[in-house]
């Protein structure tokens, strides 16, 4: 049916549908919903990855890595749940359904408990009108809905200078000397929206946290018009399209992350190698009392290129054992290949075999349990419990205080191996050497004696007549 074979009235009553709305772009194949992206965002909030999500709500990855880019990492307040005065999707996809099969307006209005006139008006205004006559479909009429209702609405950083220089000069404000000369700090790469740099220069600045700054509006403005909430300037730097702050500038927030990284999925990695078994509270008692001599905890401090040392403290004398990982063969021969062998030292099986080494040096008293955080470098425990005899037990996620000695300890030997430097370069006789002068170190909690004091004397009782020698 041509445009001139449509009843007067009828054109009539499109032209006037149309009259306060201005025109729209044709949609080609139209967006997701807003019920789907709402899905994804409950996805993304549970801590999946935007792939997962992506795939669990029916679109293709590329699709939702834009979305969560495009957002910043955080739910747009656009896709709020609708109120029940308006149709959804589903009630837009079961009137296509209903006038496919003929159904009149009344009687689609009566299945789906609707006023006839809301029926009606939905079948004039947002129907497929592209061949020349109203065709209804859900996905379409869905799109056109979402377009009338959006109202967009202007960063209240761009409607107020003042606000806006004031908000930008606390955040990315150059640092000065007290003489007031600019202090210009390291030379640093243009920004190419890569997320978090990772150990290399940063730009210097002000840096005053988007909290700090909301708060001190309150101080140094007595009016209303400087106010703004900390989530409004995190939305104007993570929110591609805001307008009023250059997207770049998140590298001036202490952690320089360029996404919202949802709390589920920081919390969420892969540990599969941590079984219900071999979790903190399965560990005997006596570990927890540390009268009882044998139970151990451990960590890795890291160094640049990927070096490592292995830290092994004794919980009861806080003996220091440490643990040498060298490099595997062929490390620095090639590129580094993604997911390709672990050949920085501490991978799992280098890992298994350089804690085997120095525990079973051990008497196997004095070996019985090992406390480790969630470190994909001890995946391999059931083995190296197997060839030494040491259960292994992992602390709970984001939980250094449940290793307390070895957190202590570590920092103690941070004096020899600070951060940012190469620890392969050390030889055992070296690391043997700073872990004797850790032990001699007399110790507060020990009543002033050495580690190496008290270990010694627990060697000694199992040396005595009638001290149990089973693990």
């Amino acid at each position: 049916m041509k445009t001139s074979d449509v009843p007067e009235g009828r054109r009539r009553q499109w032209r006037a549908d149309r009259a306060l709305r201005p025109a729209m772009r044709s949609p080609g194949r139209p967006d997701p919903s807003r019920v789907v992206q709402r899905q994804f965002w409950r996805l993304i909030a549970t801590g999946v990855t935007t792939v997962e999500a992506s795939l669990a709500v029916g679109v293709s990855w590329p699709v939702g890595a834009r979305w969560f880019r495009h957002a910043g990492g955080m739910p747009p307040v656009s896709l709020a749940e609708p109120s029940g005065r308006y149709l959804t999707f589903e009630a837009r996809e079961e009137i296509a359904i209903l006038r496919a099969m003929s159904k009149g307006v009344r009687e689609i209005a009566r299945a789906l408990g609707r006023d006839p006139g809301t029926i009606s008006r939905e079948l004039r205004r947002n129907a497929a009108t592209r061949g020349g006559k109203q065709e209804y479909r859900a996905t379409v009429a869905q799109w056109k809905a979402q377009q009338a209702a959006k109202r967009p609405k202007s960063a209240k950083l761009l409607g107020n200078d003042q606000l806006r220089e004031y908000v930008q000069e606390r955040h990315s404000g150059n640092v000065h000397r007290p003489d007031g000369t600019v202090v210009a700090g390291p030379q640093t790469p243009s920004w190419k929206g890569l997320n978090k740099p990772h150990r290399q220069d940063r730009r210097w600045a002000t840096a005053w946290s988007p909290e700090q700054i909301s708060h001190r509006l309150r101080v140094d403005f007595p009016e209303e018009s400087m106010r703004i909430s900390h989530e409004a300037i995190y939305q104007a730097l993570f929110i591609e399209g805001r307008g009023a702050l250059k997207r770049e500038l998140v590298t001036c927030l202490r952690t320089g992350r360029a996404l919202r990284t949802p709390r589920a999925r920081s919390q969420n990695k892969p540990q599969g190698h941590v079984t219900g078994d071999v979790v903190l509270s399965e560990r005997p008692a006596e570990a927890k009392d540390r009268a009882v001599p044998g139970h151990w905890e451990g960590d890795l401090i890291i160094g640049t290129g990927r070096s490592a040392i292995g830290t092994l403290v004794e919980r009861s004398s806080r003996a220091t054992l440490l643990v040498h990982l060298p490099r595997q063969e062929g490390w620095g021969e090639s590129p580094p290949v993604k997911n390709g062998p672990a050949l920085g030292g501490y991978g799992a099986i280098a890992m298994n075999t350089a804690l085997t080494t120095s525990m079973t040096q051990l008497p196997e008293q004095l070996r019985k349990t090992l406390t480790w955080d969630r470190g994909k470098e001890l995946s391999g425990h059931a083995q190296f419990a197997l060839d030494t005899g040491t259960k292994v037990f992992f602390a709970d996620p984001h939980s250094p205080w449940q290793r307390p000695t070895n957190e202590n300890t570590n920092g103690l030997l941070r004096q020899y191996f600070p951060k940012g430097t190469d620890l392969s370069r050390w030889s055992p006789t070296d690391l043997e050497a700073v872990a004797m002068a850790i032990n001699n170190r007399p110790r507060k909690v020990l009543g002033w004696r050495t580690p190496a004091e008290v270990f010694e004397e627990q060697l000694r009782s199992l040396k005595q007549p009638g001290v149990a020698t089973t693990g």
